[in-house]
């Protein structure tokens, strides 16, 4: 379905979507993958992350979701986890900031009563015409966010996860082939597969799986309130499939992933849902 032009300024908002992407799992049935499991998802108000938090309650699992201020959009996700009899712990802020990392993971371990799950999904970008009107300001602020958050939340989760826990990151395509108009953007997605690739090696050895969902276009308030109204208008067309991807076609990876029963010899994998596009290698 072709999106039509439209606008919203940041962080933006599901509700003001047209279409609202698909996003809480409907009719999918979880088997107890995740019972009792206790995760926490940056970024999990909407988009991918709140189709991560649904997937995971219906596997059985109880969630934390960090996001910035878009409270609306977590309170949903949390009524969605609520209606699967789990809990689901709110952590508004900045993730730009290192103390905030630290706090929320002490927040959900307080609130969950431990975590063996960690999903760091959270994101922003700022697209540009021309190289040089990337500031010093916005490149240091897209690495805060989508990089050194990754570094600093896992940081501190590892003080609670053991063998059999796991990480998941979220890239992108854009990390794989790059982006002429979202360079630190995509500068920060290469940078969040080669540390995964890394840690998966480091962790290794104490039973934790760390892998990667790098996705095509997907649907999700980033887009309107990030893009122009011109180049949100047949988002995602560009791909074999025609179409950009919805959160729910993405969630389902990260369940796999965070699966002992499913992906348990899988660590240190980017796995790549770019609806039929091929990268080098």
């Amino acid at each position: 379905m072709s999106k039509p032009a439209q606008e919203e300024k940041p962080p933006g908002y599901t509700a003001k979507m047209r279409p609202e992407p698909r996003d809480d799992m409907r009719g999918y049935e979880g088997r107890g993958l995740l019972e009792d499991r206790r995760a926490l998802i940056t970024g999990g108000d909407s988009g991918i992350g709140r189709a991560v938090a649904v997937a995971f309650a219906k596997e059985g699992a109880d969630v934390a979701i960090a996001y910035l201020e878009e409270h609306s959009d977590a309170e949903r996700t949390a009524e969605l986890v609520d209606a699967e009899q789990r809990r689901c712990a709110r952590l508004p802020g900045d993730l730009g900031s290192a103390e905030h990392c630290a706090a929320v993971v002490d927040q959900t371990v307080q609130t969950l009563g431990g975590l063996d799950l960690l999903v760091n999904n959270v994101a922003t970008q700022q697209p540009v015409e021309r190289p040089e009107e990337i500031t010093d300001e916005q490149w240091l602020r897209t690495f805060e966010v989508n990089m050194h958050s990754y570094f600093r939340v896992t940081t501190a989760a590892l003080a609670h996860l053991g063998a059999g826990d796991a990480i998941i990151n979220t890239s992108s395509v854009n990390g794989l082939r790059g982006h002429k108009g979202l360079i630190d953007y995509s500068a920060t997605k290469g940078a969040i597969n080669a540390w995964t690739y890394s840690m998966a090696q480091a962790l290794a050895p104490r039973g934790i799986r760390v892998n990667c969902v790098a996705p095509g276009p997907v649907w999700t308030p980033l887009i309107p309130s990030t893009l122009s109204e011109d180049h949100v208008e047949g988002f995602g067309e560009n791909v074999p499939l025609g179409r950009p991807a919805e959160p729910d076609e993405l969630a389902p990876s990260y369940v796999f992933l965070a699966s002992n029963q499913l992906s348990s010899f899988y660590t240190g994998e980017i796995l790549s849902a770019l609806g039929g596009e091929t990268v080098p290698g």
